[in-house]
């Protein structure tokens, strides 16, 4: 019977623009993650949302006591808490993509070998790549509410601009994730992985996460304005703050751009390594 299926599946795709590449059955591997998450990755997702949680109240109360208001880089003076609150929103969708494109996709890739088996049915390069992301979405969409749930009643959403920091987050954790699995379908051992990490840590703690950019020279700045993270925070900052101007527009773009490139080079990458 599945096999009958995919046959069927296969023949209605079959003639059609890139149906090499997409069949149309990316929530397969959505499930899949489904699946997975119900018997043991939940743990693994739960620790992601508490590391926020977590960094905001030991930073944004702990040391934000000593440190007072702080000039969010609008001229607006605000209290440290809610300087960082939008920060650590941002990374946390920046770590849950990472991880669900990155690592977890490596397992899967090296280890499990899943894509073999996947890429051998009637899915499509494109569909892997979407399922997989998607469910780096989904795990965004999920921190993104959880926290905003945590940080509305302590006041340090102070613009009901920030409810659009929910769906910021999503096109954040969607950018990061295209280009995670773009970049990890060209590597091949658990020591090229490691780079993954020696990037990220400089992003978190240089892209404005904990304090404004502008303690640095202006050429160092103009390096760190490059970082995504720094175009993600700036972009939900700028929502929570209620700061709306046409520069969220070239944050948005900025990621839009990373979305394209991401899921061109991850299936051009898949095609080339199993459907050979």
């Amino acid at each position: 019977m599945l096999t009958s299926l995919a046959v069927a599946i296969a023949e209605r795709r079959a003639g059609k623009m890139g149906d090499r590449y997409y069949a149309g059955r990316s929530r397969a591997v959505l499930q899949r993650s489904f699946i997975a998450f119900k018997s043991s990755t939940w743990i693994i997702i739960l620790s992601g949302f508490m590391e926020p949680v977590l960094y905001l109240f030991s930073f944004g109360y702990g040391v934000g006591k000593f440190v007072g208001n702080i000039d969010s880089g609008t001229g607006r003076m605000v209290t440290y808490a809610a300087f960082i609150a939008p920060g650590l929103l941002a990374t946390s969708a920046m770590n849950g993509a990472i991880f669900d494109s990155t690592w977890n996709v490596f397992e899967k890739m090296h280890e499990a070998r899943l894509y073999h088996g996947m890429l051998a049915t009637s899915l499509g390069p494109l569909d892997v790549a979407l399922g997989e992301i998607a469910w780096a979405l989904l795990r965004g969409f999920v921190y993104a509410v959880g926290f905003m749930i945590v940080v509305a009643p302590l006041g340090l959403i102070p613009s009901w601009w920030g409810i659009l920091a929910i769906p910021a987050a999503v096109l954040i954790a969607f950018g990061f994730a295209s280009v995670g699995m773009a970049i990890t379908s060209y590597f091949s051992s658990y020591q090229q992985m490691n780079l993954i990490q020696i990037a990220m840590m400089p992003m978190f703690l240089f892209s404005g996460s904990f304090f404004p950019i502008t303690v640095f020279p202006r050429w160092v700045q103009s390096i760190i304005e490059i970082f995504p993270l720094w175009q993600a925070i700036q972009l939900v900052r700028g929502l929570t703050l209620g700061v709306i101007n046409f520069g969220l527009l070239g944050h948005i773009l900025y990621f839009l751009v990373m979305i394209a490139s991401g899921l061109y080079f991850t299936t051009k990458r898949l095609d080339a390594l199993f459907m050979r």
